[in-house]
């Protein structure tokens, strides 16, 4: 697995766990960075899901108008949360981060989202971003 690969699956992880606590993400990038310090191993991962955390921190009120635009028929709030917290990620990457090819941040999410989510996710996740990526 890349070290981009890992780094998105952190990212998600946060965004995820912050969005389920209700608590925001500065607070939840703090806490992990301290979990990072304490891993030096992990150093390489988490270099870039902070990157994308921060990212989606700074333009959360745009992903989530692009998000909502693109989800024919659900609200962010009908989402699952893992859901909600990897389509987030990935389209912060297509929208905010030119280094990441449009079809490697869609692809890299509906792995995720088959891996940690419903059955029915990655055909979802796939959908969104894809439409996302289409209309930017």
């Amino acid at each position: 697995m890349s070290a981009r690969t890992k780094a998105r699956k952190r990212a998600v992880d946060v965004l995820y766990g912050a969005d389920l606590r209700e608590r925001p993400l500065a607070d939840a990038l703090v806490e992990e960075q301290r979990r990072a310090d304490g891993e030096p191993a992990r150093q390489a991962s988490w270099s870039y899901a902070r990157e994308i955390v921060e990212g989606v921190d700074a333009h959360l009120d745009e992903l989530d108008v692009a998000i909502s635009a693109h989800a024919h028929g659900w609200t962010l709030d009908r989402m699952p949360v893992l859901d909600r917290a990897i389509i987030r990620a990935a389209a912060w990457e297509i929208l905010f981060n030119d280094e990441v090819p449009d079809g490697v941040a869609i692809s890299e999410a509906v792995q995720l989202a088959g891996e940690l989510s419903t059955d029915d996710s990655g055909g979802f996740v796939n959908g969104v971003l894809s439409a996302i990526a289409r209309d930017r």
